[in-house]
């Protein structure tokens, strides 16, 4: 029998402490099972120091975590153990009175442990280590003082161990609660530092942090990508922008537009737009309504906030059907969305004749103009992509130079129907 208890005192292990008794009558065998339990507790405590010692020793022999500690902390580790293994010891003299402190004591050491970072395997390993030393020490008190009272213990093992395993998820409790809201200050941080790098309010002290919580170099290269219209599974997101995989990207969730830090390491930029220059503002979106902008890259994560003003112009260009936009394809109308007002006024002087017309008229007008120019002056392409005669295009084209005054044979003035077409196109309200 007493070979079986150890054995599960190997397997257990924590600083034991029977659990209050159910009021009623003591049978005479239980009443000398604790007078013998009592005996050796207060043994035990007046040794405490020594057994100390030896759950040290154990912790640095047999648990590798703990190992680093008792070498980093000889005396923190020590004193950690002896709190808790005096706690215990007063429990099994005391249970009612000694529980709340000895529980105490077991919360603040997975607290504190979770926030040292020492696995929770370790942390429990340690305690039941404990409490197989504390029911060892027991026995061999009682052996040495009344060999003849050993057999007692077996009446008070089941409420040493069932404190051993109480204490043992208490510990686990602590260690996690600790652990989640470590983790959450740890994403709290991570935000607040993404979030002062993208509106370009981070300190430069801080980069040095940011860098290694957002494990992205501070010297690195950078693209920021902004996301809004929808919540797509960010794979596809990178998919649609571009975005190499296996790139390290941090995604930054905002009130209207997520923002991802991409880090493009030597490359000039993401890859080129598979679908040509221009190219994704015609694609289609991952879902309706999904727009992304991709800005250009800059240098350093203190550069990142005018990265992200790049990519919210590329992302203002995106109409409202959803598409992606890449800044370097589209800067003549980046020139535009970065000042509206100008953009507004611009296609008012230029093509504020036009735009007066009947809503048919208009559109025919400003179709033809738009295809011609995206045909690079041809009117026979334009005529094949509107779906009618060249003659039909050239007619039209002449009474737009009639209506605005402007010559489509004059280089100043194509730039400026090109520029203000771009203007009613992205600035349409």
């Amino acid at each position: 029998m007493q070979h079986a208890v150890r054995s599960r005192a190997i397997r257990t292990g924590l600083t034991p402490v029977p659990r209050p008794r159910t009021p009623g009558v003591t049978s005479l065998i239980d009443a000398d099972a604790l007078r013998v339990l009592h005996r050796a507790a207060r043994a035990l405590l007046d040794d405490l120091p020594d057994l100390t010692d030896r759950l040290v020793a154990l912790l640095e022999e047999q648990e590798p975590a703990y190992r680093a500690s008792v070498t980093k902390d000889p005396a923190a580790t020590w004193q950690e153990a002896h709190r808790s293994l005096r706690h215990s010891v007063a429990s099994l003299l005391d249970p009612r009175g000694a529980r709340d402190a000895a529980r105490r004591c077991s919360w603040r050491i997975g607290a504190a442990r979770a926030e040292q970072g020492l696995p929770l395997d370790a942390l429990l390993h340690a305690f039941r280590l404990g409490g197989s030393l504390v029911w060892q020490r027991l026995v061999e008190e009682t052996s040495r003082a009344a060999p003849e009272d050993v057999r007692l213990l077996v009446h008070v093992a089941a409420d040493v161990w069932n404190f051993v395993d109480e204490h043992c998820t208490l510990v686990a409790d602590a260690y996690r609660q600790t652990e989640w809201q470590i983790d959450r200050r740890r994403e709290n941080r991570a935000r607040l530092l993404a979030a002062g790098l993208l509106d370009g309010t981070g300190r430069i002290a801080d980069l040095p942090e940011a860098a290694r919580t957002l494990d992205l170099p501070e010297q690195g290269r950078y693209v920021v990508v902004a996301v809004a219209g929808g919540p797509p599974a960010r794979s596809d997101v990178a998919r649609a922008a571009a975005v190499p995989p296996g790139s390290r990207v941090h995604w930054h969730a905002g009130p209207e537009t997520d923002y991802g830090i991409v880090l493009v390491g030597d490359r000039e930029g993401l890859p080129e737009d598979p679908h040509g220059p221009g190219g994704g503002r015609h694609g289609p979106a991952l879902h309706p309504g999904l727009r992304i902008g991709v800005g250009s890259p800059v240098v350093g994560l203190a550069a990142v906030g005018d990265a992200r003003r790049l990519a919210d112009t590329a992302l203002g260009i995106c109409p409202a059907a959803g598409g992606t936009v890449r800044l370097a394809d589209q800067l003549p109308a980046a020139l535009v969305v970065s000042s509206p007002d100008l953009g507004r006024a611009l296609a008012e002087k230029v093509l504020g004749p036009l735009l007066r017309l009947e809503p048919a008229d208009r559109e025919v007008l400003l179709d033809t103009l738009t295809t011609w120019l995206d045909c690079d002056g041809s009117a026979q392409r334009a005529g094949e992509r509107l779906y009618c005669h060249r003659n039909t295009v050239l007619n039209r084209l002449r009474r737009c130079e009639q209506l605005t005054g402007r010559s489509l044979a004059r280089p100043a003035d194509v730039v400026e129907f090109s520029l203000a077409l771009t203007a009613h196109r992205v600035l349409h309200d």
